[in-house]
């Protein structure tokens, strides 16, 4: 039986004023577990209105009073954290244990956003002239939205909407229609703990939506994390409709291993960073660079490793290493760089047409091919997939120009015992989070997401203490103490 799937407007759950649907799948079965409405404009202004309407109350409470609301959803979150991963499991694919890192990088982002009345600490500054008191505020910005992704049904939301809401504004969340179950539980919760009808909404849909929050004039800012090109249009349509924009796009991250790197250690954590979450997430490790002579080891240890890999469906066996891809279109999308990389002259030393099961889910196999040359697609473009390509190097100079030319600017990982690579490392590569042996550099919740690039358009990223600036804005006050000769007051 197909699970409901409705918008959740003003505390909630309500019809879509479309009547389209589209189908929601369990991606290591294949079968349909929801139909989610395919919103339209109707249903973003509607979502407007009483984000609008719940602002002014909002935004009017005190810090104080904000955070103790995130406090008690930060505790409903890891009450249900078990029941919140297996569902994120259900809709996207993930092992069990990315699920529940899914949801607990989330929950950190709450964490950081139970800080907030120090957070939003502004600026004082006694006698810029003479009897006057400068003073900086930070106050919300107005209904603000988030357009999200499939591949972190829980993490990517909860990059937005907790700081959003933290600093006194009010939220639309639009997830992915291919996993909108998790979004739908995260607000349910929310209201469960205390948060006022109307200040966290999620609606549902496609570009229509898309387009009816870029367009709509009481949205004040748009938070997004997709493709490039869609991060891009975001961009470029919300900030000239004069909206603040942050808009996470695409990647291609490389990973250098160099002569002196721990092998076993390395191995595994490239495995990880290239075939973890089935490679369905930009700080994916897409492209390994080996330096010099560990070149063959390296690759003989990496493919014995990955062919050892146990894949399968996730929602009943907690043992298996990788799950299926997102849907059929992402899988055959997959498999066509597998014909496309071996057409350029790279070498398919692991075929994941081979090692994928049959069981009706959605599977292409983790997948490496050798002798990777920069000018190759496979090189170049987001497969957004289980395909590691491996790239030789002479020397770390080499490697480190291979790297910088990619135009997207996500991650870059290194592996050495050398602090003096590491230190070259970390000044010349040209992307805004770097690993210096660890495999995936994507940073906790007190740090930016800094892509760089075509990885990233805006201005502050998401995360951190940018994000608190993204979604406030400040307000200066000058007082003058001395009036007619009497001492001003102000409070």
């Amino acid at each position: 039986m197909a699970t409901p799937c409705p918008m959740f407007v003003g505390g909630k759950e309500v019809p879509s004023f479309s009547s389209e649907t589209t189908p929601v799948y369990n991606p290591s079965h294949g079968t349909v577990i929801a139909q989610a409405p395919v919103g339209n404009a109707a249903d973003v202004h509607n979502a407007v209105k009483v984000a609008t309407a719940a602002l002014s109350g909002w935004s009017e409470t005190p810090a104080a009073e904000r955070a103790r609301i995130l406090f008690r959803y930060k505790h409903l979150l890891e009450e249900n954290f078990e029941a919140l991963a297996r569902l994120v499991t259900e809709e996207h694919g993930k092992t069990i244990d990315e699920s529940r890192g899914d949801v607990r990088r989330g929950i950190e982002v709450v964490e950081f956003a139970c800080g907030v009345p120090i957070l939003l600490n502004g600026q004082f500054h006694d006698n810029v002239a003479r009897n006057i008191d400068g003073v900086v505020m930070r106050q919300p910005v107005g209904v603000c939205a988030g357009i999200t992704p499939f591949n972190f049904p829980a993490m990517v939301p909860m990059w937005m909407y907790p700081l959003a809401i933290a600093c006194g504004n009010t939220f639309i969340l639009k997830p992915s229609p291919k996993v909108p179950l998790t979004a739908l539980r995260l607000a349910r919760l929310a209201l469960e703990a205390g948060l006022p009808a109307g200040v966290l909404n999620v609606i549902h849909g496609g570009k229509e939506v898309v387009d009816a929050i870029l367009a709509h004039p009481d949205v004040a800012a748009v938070s997004f994390v997709g493709s490039t090109k869609v991060a891009k249009y975001i961009y470029e349509t919300g900030t000239a409709n004069g909206k603040r924009v942050q808009a996470a796009g695409g990647a291609k991250n490389f990973m250098i291993v160099m002569p002196d790197a721990e092998m076993e250690f390395t191995t595994g954590a490239v495995i990880g960073a290239a075939f973890g979450c089935s490679g369905q997430r930009c700080m994916a490790g897409s492209v390994a660079i080996a330096v010099d002579r560990v070149a063959d080891a390296f690759l003989e240890q990496l493919t014995k490793s990955t062919l050892a890999m146990k894949v399968g469906a996730t929602d009943k066996d907690d043992s298996i290493g990788m799950g299926p891809v997102i849907d059929q279109t992402s899988r055959d999308r997959i498999t066509k760089y597998l014909d496309i990389g071996t057409q350029e002259g790279a070498t398919l030393v692991a075929d994941g047409r081979k090692t994928a099961t049959s069981n009706g889910g959605f599977f292409v196999g983790p997948s490496i091919f050798d002798h990777v040359k920069p000018e190759m697609r496979i090189a170049k473009e987001e497969i957004f997939g289980p395909v590691l390509s491996v790239m030789r190097a002479p020397t770390l100079d080499d490697a480190i120009a291979m790297a910088n030319q990619s135009a997207y600017g996500n991650g870059a990982v290194l592996f050495t015992n050398d602090g003096g690579a590491a230190r070259k490392f970390a000044r010349e590569v040209k992307c805004g989070m770097l690993g210096i042996n660890v495999g995936v550099p994507a940073p906790m919740s007190i740090f930016p997401f800094s892509g760089w690039n075509d990885s990233f358009f805006g201005d502050l990223h998401i995360q951190g203490l940018e994000g608190i600036q993204f979604y406030t804005q400040s307000k200066v006050v000058l007082s003058r103490w001395n009036t007619g000769g009497r001492r001003g007051t102000w409070s």
